[in-house]
């Protein structure tokens, strides 16, 4: 299966988050923040969805974040060991409340400033570039519990202030800058995606589409101020992405397909184009919601995004009956079963040629380039008597989506780069557990935390040090 097709300069890499793999949740002068109010277990989904408050930890629950895989005390190693697959970016974010730990403070914490500065350099030290996320479903505690969090339009101005810091420290750095992590998730998944809880009887979807126009003047005034610091810098949104199929061609199902495609890309593209689609008036009154704005904010959003970043697990099924009773509870965005396509191990479809799909779709609407920052298959893996880890199910399934990635450039979709997501295993996002690994490298620690968090290659490290050596030419 060669594969002469990806661009010379095109970037070969893995993402990691801050909220998912740092640890040291309290040093380095770091406040608390939403994940780390998140446990593992029974409680999770609840705290999750923001149907359960969490403003205080529990001395009966376990935190993942807490301690993670340790990245913070060890991203030289880490670091190290992407150098030697080859890599040439490297996907992180930087924790909000490592930088102000209660989000409203007029200056920076030194120590937070110092720790990125430093783990920027590591990456540029061993020729690696970094894309490095603002805000990765990690809001300060503090400013979920005194304001409110994203429904709060003062939001805008404490994330711009955060923002241009980033922009100001890190200058020379980091070019390569994405605003928030799967803007889209705010819909499904409100308290981790964007502080939200709710009160009994409030209007969730009112809440949650206002939460959001607020997260998009932030993110258009954040890209402003990226260029106006440096020209040079680069700035994209990100997707949680995967096409909507109609379940079938029953004219019913396309429509609610397309209901669901323009729902999901409905903040993508205000990003990406300057303005709400026609579309969105339909969308609010169906939803009765009613943006309250502030003059001038329709100017802001024309400061667009440089390109358009999204993450590719999984494509997702739409029908016209769709109801909680016949939709996929392996993922926060719902989805019909594909009987078309397998699952993995967590019930989440697996679909190579769904990315060239989506790639597409997302080229065709917005002619900016593409970056394709998280893609992975989350799968227990087992160490054998030899110390190994044979995790072929991972190597065929990226390269199946590898291959879909150049056949989607040989369509004419232009693509920056790839990060494979959790390069390095760490705590999966949507159960908290350790055991849906995605890595390369295998970190010793379990689902309650115990583990001496030794790194181990698995076979796949050599498989993907292979493809980046050959520049994607050799997927065997």
């Amino acid at each position: 299966m060669s594969l002469a097709r990806f661009p010379r300069d095109f970037l070969w890499g893995g993402a990691l988050a801050a909220n998912q793999a740092e640890g040291g949740y309290r040093e380095g002068g770091k406040g608390l923040t939403t994940v780390d109010m998140i446990p593992h277990g029974a409680n999770r989904m609840a705290v999750k969805l923001g149907q359960e408050p969490r403003f205080t930890l529990r001395d009966d629950e376990y935190y993942p974040s807490h301690d993670a895989i340790d990245f913070y005390h060890r991203y030289k190693e880490d670091i190290a060991l992407m150098a030697e697959m080859g890599f040439t970016v490297f996907r992180t974010s930087i924790a909000w409340s490592r930088l102000y730990p209660r989000g409203d403070e007029a200056e920076p914490n030194p120590e937070g400033i110092a720790f990125y500065r430093a783990l920027f350099e590591e990456c540029k030290k061993h020729g690696i570039e970094p894309l490095v996320t603002l805000c990765h479903f990690d809001v300060p505690m503090h400013l979920v519990v005194e304001y409110g969090s994203w429904r709060n339009r003062k939001m805008v101005a404490f994330f711009t202030r955060y923002a241009r810091t980033c922009f100001e420290q890190f200058d020379g750095l980091v070019k390569y800058w994405l605003t928030f992590n799967e803007i889209n998730i705010l819909l499904h998944s409100p308290f981790s995606g964007a502080g939200l809880v709710f009160e009994a009887g409030e209007d969730q979807e009112q809440v949650k589409y206002q939460a959001a126009h607020h997260e998009l003047i932030a993110s258009a005034l954040a890209t402003r101020i990226a260029h106006e610091v440096n020209p040079h810098n680069q700035v994209g949104c990100m997707l949680a992405g995967g096409n909507f199929y109609p379940y079938s061609c029953k004219p019913d199902d396309v429509w609610a397909a397309l209901q669901k495609e323009r729902e999901n890309l409905l903040f993508i593209d205000v990003q990406a184009r300057g303005a709400y689609p026609a579309y969105a008036a339909s969308l609010f009154r169906e939803k009765g919601v009613t943006l309250i704005k502030e003059p001038g904010d329709d100017e802001v959003l024309k400061h667009t995004v440089d390109f358009v970043s999204f993450s590719y697990y999984a494509s997702r099924c739409a029908s016209a009956d769709m109801n909680a009773g016949n939709t996929s509870a392996a993922n926060v965005v719902k989805s019909l079963r594909n009987p078309h396509i397998k699952v993995s191990e967590w019930g989440w479809g697996i679909d190579p040629l769904g990315l060239r799909i989506t790639m597409n779709t997302l080229y065709d609407r917005y002619q900016k380039p593409l970056f394709l920052v998280e893609n992975g298959l989350g799968a227990v893996d087992e160490v054998n008597e030899q110390g190994e880890i044979e995790d072929d199910y991972r190597i065929g399934y990226l390269r199946e989506h590898i291959s879909a990635m150049g056949d989607a450039i040989d369509d004419g979709v232009p693509l920056l780069g790839y990060t494979s997501w959790g390069c390095i295993d760490l705590v999966a996002a949507s159960t908290g557990e350790m055991s849906k690994r995605y890595g390369f490298v295998y970190v010793d620690r379990n689902d309650a935390g115990k583990g001496t968090l030794a790194r181990r290659r698995k076979k796949s490290f050599w498989w993907y040090k292979k493809v980046i050596a050959s520049h994607g030419e050799d997927l065997a």
